[in-house]
């Protein structure tokens, strides 16, 4: 099929190297809050939590309270990595008899599961799981931060209160949900008009448009006040529970109340002459580790990424497809699916780094808005297998199988902290990255505009129409391959945010044609 696309732009982003700390995020607004607070003195924690806030309040479609997640942390004093797990869990009363198969084939939604009666566990409030997003940041910043906490959510409630900005994107965005959207009332008030998207006025209009945030609002307030169990235990989460019961959902404060994140020590392991830390446990950081395993064994000539590179990219991912498909559950992504999550990272002056991925799972999540409080509900459901008997299969009181994969990799005098957003194409892009880096000692900005491929499981591969031709028929002769380009809508491939520090510098970078995505260093906010 010919493309209608420009053969002759190109995109890119500059990075710039500085002494001080940066913030890499996927809205350039959240990572500009991050570098504030890292000029007013606070800390790569105290950074994360204020971008963490604020990209839910920026991009509700991607992440917010009401989400899940997890997270990598280096300590430089410590010399330490740490893993901070804040992942959904499935409500103690969820039933799986309650979620039929309807004999209709798959779903269409982010997994090939098997169709459910009335997609009970893709959207709604029976596809809502316990939240972690707000009892990580709430843990993390006790544990390490430095600023007060109220101080940190105030750039978030600011941003609420004013009301998010509907520009050409955030209309594609609402567009492109907008028959789900509009099936839940509350969802429907604020994000669609008369049942339809929100229009921009014209072509060249500088009218503004924005989203009434103000629930949200006097919501992140609470938090700011009475602190970020008041989600778990008190008035805001009672608010929230009774709000998800209406609707159907069976999350209880008994489900709030017993939930926790939790540190965890760093999947820890060498590759060739690197060292690299991940998520253990339920997320994709062992997928990572296997997928590394297989690429050491190949050789990879060349001061830049060729054939021998790719083709081992390609053994290395679909090896560790086939591994966590056997033994972490069957969680397979259906073709062209859209994920809903963010990611962003943090290097403070003193080396200490945070990379931090966050999600409602599908774009826009459940598509329930809770009207007490404002907040975009996850669909963390979704996650489990519907049919039983299965490693993931649906159960009460479980805790979710993730994608995300933060990875903080060190190789002599550089150390990076990665991630990125895009469901199963997470740990294709963060491992090439990874090897980008260590294998080919490349800097961020060469890292982050190099042309991946992408293995998210299937026999298929997809990869960048613009990488070298002999690297198309290296792969072709071993795989099913699909050639395609890197665009701003939608994303053939993951969505990345990085960091490093390099000879006590540092720099940080986003998905190049991601277009509200930057990294912004604390120097450009005190100028």
């Amino acid at each position: 099929m010919r493309s209608s696309l420009s053969r002759s732009q190109t995109t890119t982003k500059t990075v710039i190297e500085t002494e001080y700390g940066v913030v890499a995020a996927q809205h350039s607004l959240a990572a500009e809050v991050g570098a504030q607070v890292l000029a007013a003195g606070g800390n790569a924690v105290d950074a994360a939590v204020a971008t963490s806030f604020a990209i839910g309040v920026l991009e509700p479609w991607m992440s917010g309270p009401a989400g899940g997640g997890a997270l990598m942390l280096w300590r430089a004093e410590d010399g330490k990595a740490q893993a901070l797990n804040y992942g959904m869990r499935s409500p103690a009363a969820l039933d799986p008899a309650n979620y039929p198969l309807s004999g209709a084939g798959q779903a269409g939604d982010l997994f090939p599961w098997e169709h459910v009666v009335d997609d009970r566990n893709l959207q709604g409030a029976t596809s809502i799981a316990v939240p972690g997003v707000v009892d990580g940041m709430g843990k993390m910043h006790a544990r390490y931060g430095k600023m007060p906490w109220a101080e940190l959510l105030t750039p978030a409630i600011e941003f609420a209160q004013e009301g998010l900005l509907v520009d050409w994107y955030a209309a594609l965005i609402i567009a492109s949900t907008t028959r789900a959207l509009a099936q839940d009332s509350d969802a429907a008030q604020l994000f669609l008009e008369d049942g339809q998207w929100p229009t921009i006025t014209g072509w060249t209009a500088l009218a503004e448009k924005r989203l009434d945030q103000s629930v949200q609002a006097a919501s992140l307030q609470q938090l700011a006040d009475k602190g970020a169990r008041d989600l778990y235990e008190g008035d805001l989460g009672e608010a929230m529970v009774k709000d998800v019961q209406a609707k159907g959902g069976c999350l209880s404060m008994q489900d709030m109340r017993s939930y926790h994140a939790h540190f965890a020590d760093a999947l820890t392991f060498a590759y060739r002459e690197s060292q690299f830390h991940a998520l253990p446990g339920l997320t994709a950081g062992p997928t990572f580790r296997h997928a590394l395993g297989v690429m050491e064994q190949a050789n990879m000539p060349g001061a830049v990424p060729g054939a021998g590179a790719f083709t081992a990219y390609a053994a290395g991912l679909k090896s560790a497809y086939a591994d966590r498909q056997a033994h972490m559950g069957h969680d397979g992504e259906a073709p062209g699916a859209e994920g809903c999550t963010t990611h962003f990272s943090v290097v403070d002056r003193d080396g200490n780094m945070v990379t931090q991925t966050q999600t409602l799972l599908s774009i826009f999540g459940s598509r329930v808005v809770s009207p007490s409080t404002g907040f975009v509900m996850n669909n963390g459901i979704m996650w489990f297998d519907p049919v039983q008997g299965r490693p993931n299969s649906l159960a009460g009181g479980k805790p979710c199988l993730m994608n995300v994969c933060p990875v903080i990799g060190e190789k002599n005098d550089t150390r990076f902290a990665f991630g990125a957003s895009g469901g199963r194409k997470i740990v294709s892009a963060v491992a090439q990255l990874s090897s980008f880096a260590t294998d080919f000692d490349m800097d961020l900005a060469a890292a982050f505009h190099q042309a991946r491929i992408d293995v998210s499981g299937g026999e298929r591969i997809m990869a960048d129409e613009s990488l070298p031709p002999d690297v198309i028929s290296a792969l072709t002769a071993e795989h099913p391959v699909t050639t395609t380009r890197r665009t701003v809508f939608p994303y053939a491939f993951a969505c990345p945010a990085g960091v490093m520090r390099r000879k006590g510098m540092n720099s940080g970078c986003t998905e190049i044609m991601s277009p509200w995505g930057d990294a912004i260093h604390e120097q450009e906010v005190t100028q």
